[in-house]
């Protein structure tokens, strides 16, 4: 048999463990995995030889902000910089765009303003605010591959947040049909007032860890109440990883997951007036980290995803560097991987472990399952990934809209040398293996 492309790699990362493999690609999938050195037909071979070879990453938390606030990132950006980060699928968030997901009509006017610009797959998260609940269920039969819902102000009006009574509905509504909901899990109660500081501790006390954890006991109580499926996102506070455990062990439908931002930095590394480290819930102390790796690596944690929540340069008042009116979002799509990477192999970690994190849970999650793993049948989706080269962080060679982030000047551990998306080449920076196209080839996806 003639296939279209075979990939070797001596460390290619398969659901099985890391092993010698030849990926071989017929169409837009994988068609057969070989022993490394097996002979096979092919119109293109790439031999990688040490670099490993992993499966497109999935990011489900990815604020793109089109339509209504596409100058904030947008489709053609946001994807650009997820396919230079080895991410072949993203799954947006209903909110920050204008009008925001809450309604197939609105769905389907995003899916129009994505049309033809995206570089890697893109599915969408609808959102369940006060007064849609007749709007979950269509929502739901239209592809969306869950639910996004705030338990306080969401810092966009067309956005409400649910109060205990509409999150508790809005479950209910979405176990009927086994749908997923997600939750921004602080408690407005526990946050604190702030007023205007270049002091990053000030905004970390303003955003106690106990906002998130009445939250979170919030969400537990209405999963368990309606058999409904829940989900935490960006998980900050440590503290709650025993509290999510005893969930999931008492066979509440629970998941959580956490972001590289919370894993890789330490409130005790943010300088006077740097608000690019500003996010919501904030970046916590050392210790706080620590305890996050250790409920990650005990399983407690699901998955990390990047929360890239980009905005307007301005409004993250750099000039003033008040930590009180700038705008709580980090930029980190392209950057994701080598950061989880950079820290998770000094503990001791491996690419498998990278793997599960950041492709094929985001996928079980968002229920994409031709997606996140190197498998027979699964889309051609592949990263080529240099483990051992390091790199410092210039915000000039992103591909988000704006080069705004706290990585810049880092140094990383970790290149994409290249990635693919369904077997098509995507990037074109000189020293690559191959070159991509020039044409976006990314597909809008429906859930499953």
């Amino acid at each position: 048999m003639a296939y279209d492309l075979v990939i070797r790699s001596r460390r290619a990362v398969l659901p099985g463990g890391t092993q010698a493999a030849a990926v071989a690609v017929g169409g837009s999938s994988i068609a057969a995995i070989e022993d490394y050195g097996t002979r096979l037909e092919a119109a293109r071979e790439i031999d990688l030889g040490d670099l490993a070879l992993l499966p497109g990453l999935v990011d489900t938390h990815v604020h793109v902000n089109e339509p209504g606030r596409t100058e904030w990132e947008g489709f053609a950006t946001a994807t650009r910089a997820a396919a230079a980060g080895g991410v072949t699928t993203i799954c947006d968030m209903p909110l920050n765009s204008v009008p925001p997901t809450t309604s197939v009509a609105a769905l389907e006017e995003k899916r129009a303003a994505a049309a033809g610009k995206c570089w890697v797959d893109v599915a969408f998260w609808g959102g369940a605010v006060p007064g849609n609940e007749a709007a979950l269920v269509p929502l739901h039969e239209a592809g969306v591959v869950g639910f996004k819902c705030f338990l306080l102000d969401s810092g966009a009006p067309e956005f409400p947040p649910l109060d205990t009574a509409g999150l508790r509905t809005a479950l209910g509504t979405l176990a009927g049909v086994d749908a997923l909901l997600i939750a921004h899990a602080e408690a407005a109660a526990e946050i604190k007032p702030l007023e205007a500081t270049r002091d990053f501790w000030s905004f970390v006390d303003s955003r106690p860890r106990v906002a998130e954890r009445r939250a979170i006991e919030q969400v537990i109580s209405a999963a368990a109440a309606t058999g409904g499926r829940a989900h935490i996102v960006h998980l900050s506070a440590a503290d709650c990883v025993a509290m999510i455990s005893g969930a999931k062990a008492a066979g509440i439908r629970l998941t959580v997951e956490t972001c590289p931002h919370y894993l890789y930095f330490a409130a005790e590394q943010v300088p006077e007036g740097a608000t690019e480290f500003k996010s919501c819930p904030p970046i916590r102390d050392a210790y706080n980290r620590e305890a996050l790796w250790r409920g990650l690596e005990g399983g407690v944690i699901d998955c990390v995803v990047s929360d890239h929540s980009p905005c307007a340069p301005e409004l993250k008042l750099a000039d003033s560097g008040d930590f009180a009116g700038a705008w709580g979002g980090i930029a980190s799509l392209q950057l994701g991987l080598s950061a989880v990477w950079t820290v998770a192999r000094e503990r001791g970690r491996t690419l498998d472990d990278v793997a599960r994190w950041m492709a094929s849970a985001p996928a079980a999650l968002a229920g994409l399952t031709a997606k996140g793993r190197l498998a027979v049948g699964a889309d051609a989706d592949l990263t080529a990934f240099d483990p051992d080269e390091t790199y410092v962080v210039d915000p000039a060679k992103l591909y988000h809209r704006h080069p705004v982030t706290p990585y810049a000047g880092r140094t990383l551990t970790g290149r994409v040398r290249q990635t693919w998306l369904r077997g098509t080449a995507l990037l074109q920076d000189e020293g690559l293996l191959e070159g991509g196209g020039e044409t976006p080839v990314g597909r809008l996806l429906k859930r499953g």
